[in-house]
């Protein structure tokens, strides 16, 4: 109980802060937005050559909703360096909340934001010709959220052992590009040569995109989305592991 009265009192606060500044939720959404409408369309064509299974929507936008998870939690470690630096940080390691509670409450916070800006995306997609069933949606959104929470734990964990935007930025970057490139994000990677797909499929985030694609294809009982749910689970549990050690290594 007392875990989850402190990680209330942390997610309260941190929901407070990021509402004084919807600024950032908006800026956090611009990118998959400007995707959704300048690469989109140019889908329509690729997808009317290349045998796509479904249209280019179904094929687009679960990319991009994985993308949102992944990058919108990548980049919270930032807001933790930040409360760092002013003493916040320093003052709830000494306070009697539990350590996990401190990092588990920002976490919620990043799940929440992230949650609401893929059913803006989701709502943006319907109107350029997105068509899913309501279950495949609610499916797709656990999805994000799964992934939101496992990379907002890992963003704030290196951010608080490195407090350092210069060595948290080059990080990010350097675990996004390959995520990024090999999970076949903006396009199937059966487009891809071979090799290429050989190496993807050692990647988790391609299966987590075929499991939401799979999806929104109605696709419902297919194995891959009983993988993709099961990884993104995993990363989940990992994420919480690596960011409670780091936060409780600050205490010692």
């Amino acid at each position: 109980m007392s875990f989850i009265r402190d990680t209330w009192i942390i997610f309260r606060r941190s929901m407070v802060l990021s509402l004084r500044q919807p600024l950032w939720v908006v800026i956090g959404l611009l990118q998959p937005i400007l995707y959704l409408t300048l690469f989109g369309p140019l889908l329509q064509t690729i997808a009317a050559t290349s045998g796509f299974q479904g249209d280019a929507w179904q094929v687009f936008v679960p990319g991009l909703l994985v993308q949102l998870g992944i990058f919108g939690g990548l980049f919270v470690g930032f807001g933790i360096i930040a409360e760092w630096r002013s003493g916040v940080i320093d003052r709830q390691l000494v306070s009697p909340a539990a350590r996990t509670a401190i990092i588990t409450g920002r976490t919620l916070r990043d799940v929440v934001v992230i949650t609401v800006q893929a059913i803006v995306l989701v709502s943006a997609a319907f109107f350029m010709g997105l068509r899913v069933p309501v279950g495949a949606l609610l499916i797709g959104l656990v999805l994000v959220a799964l992934l939101g929470a496992a990379f907002s734990f890992i963003s704030n964990a290196i951010g608080i052992a490195t407090k350092s935007e210069d060595a948290l930025a080059p990080m990010v970057n350097t675990l996004a590009l390959p995520i990024l490139l090999l999970s076949g994000i903006l396009l199937p990677m059966t487009l891809a040569p071979a090799w290429l797909q050989m190496v993807a499929n050692f990647n988790p985030f391609k299966h987590i995109v075929e499991a939401l694609r799979a999806v929104f294809l109605g696709q419902f009982d297919a194995p891959i989305v009983w993988i993709g749910l099961l990884l993104a689970l995993v990363l989940v549990v990992l994420g919480a592991w690596v960011g409670s050690r780091v936060l409780a290594a600050q205490t010692k």
